[in-house]
């Protein structure tokens, strides 16, 4: 059996996540979170409720346990980073962490592991509120995979979508469109990758026992425009939508990037992992939603 540790593993695709473990009939799960949201894998798992921002406590939760493999989902600064490569020196066989495809600036061209290289970034260090979302992705992937001394792959997954999303991004488009609310959107051409909850989860599950290490871009095939986001939402809703370059900040598009934002997978492709099409899974999820949220009205 596995000792796996789930830091971050009652919500949504890190949820899907420990629900893959626990079926999987190899691991031993332990989720490690602060104890706020409640989950219902009963005697399953070992929980440690300890926040992870707390470097001693989260040394204390952790013990001298050994652990085949590390999901780290909820690391956001480099402070954060350097606690955890100081904790699991020696202990961790394998370390998995969440990143983001925030880690990029858009640009036009498709974006590959090499355009963001945290090998060669200069290291830094500081908490969560020091920098912005994308610095702190940045550096914490920077801290890992120059300090760490067992073996790191680092995550880039673009917006994970899913009925099971608590930001409720997707979420906002049809409601916004259903009720004839305008969207602020300022470049409807811009191209974005996306990812479902599912399969986000499904790729971790993967990674855990591939050999993989260093940045992984992981996101379903192909790409949509904004644009297309909309119009998908309009089929599904029978409404046109009211777009805006310019709004309110609450009308304001959680997708309304001024450039493209997408991702290559070959690097994760080539070593056996295949992904969901973009466009066959978008329709159906906007459609469920757009269900989901009329019987609520």
């Amino acid at each position: 059996m596995k000792k796996v540790l789930v830091l971050g593993g009652t919500r949504f695709f890190g949820k899907r996540l420990v629900e893959l473990l626990l079926r999987d009939g190899d691991s031993q799960v332990t989720i490690l979170t602060r104890g706020v949201t409640e989950d219902d894998f009963g005697d399953r798992v070992t929980r440690l409720a300890v926040d992870r921002t707390d470097e001693a406590a989260l040394e204390r939760a952790v013990g001298d346990t050994g652990w085949d493999i590390v999901y780290d989902n909820i690391c956001f600064s480099p402070d954060e980073a350097a606690a955890a490569v100081r904790i699991f020196a020696g202990r961790a066989k394998r370390y998995i962490l969440t990143s983001s495809l925030s880690v990029y600036n858009p640009q036009p061209d498709i974006l590959t592991e090499a355009d963001f290289d945290p090998v060669h970034y200069p290291l830094k260090l500081g908490g969560k509120a020091d920098f912005s979302y994308q610095e702190g992705k940045r550096l914490a992937e920077t801290v890992l995979l120059q300090t760490a001394d067992f073996p790191v792959a680092a995550v880039r997954f673009p917006i994970v979508l899913g009925t099971d999303d608590y930001t409720r991004r997707l979420h906002f488009h049809i409601e916004h469109v259903q009720a004839g609310q305008p969207i602020g959107i300022p470049n409807p051409q811009a191209e974005i990758s996306f990812i479902r909850s599912d399969e986000a989860a499904d790729f971790l599950h993967w990674l855990g026992s591939s050999t993989l290490t260093g940045p992984v871009n992981a996101c379903s095939d192909g790409t949509l425009t904004i644009g297309g986001v909309i119009s998908i939402v309009e089929a599904a809703t029978g409404k046109p939508a009211m777009v805006r370059r310019e709004t309110a900040d609450s009308d304001s598009s959680p997708f309304g990037i001024e450039e493209s934002w997408f991702m290559d997978t070959a690097k994760a492709r080539s070593a056996g992992f295949s992904f969901l099409s973009l466009s066959s899974w978008f329709p159906e999820l906007v459609t469920s939603l757009n269900h989901s949220l009329r019987q609520h009205q």
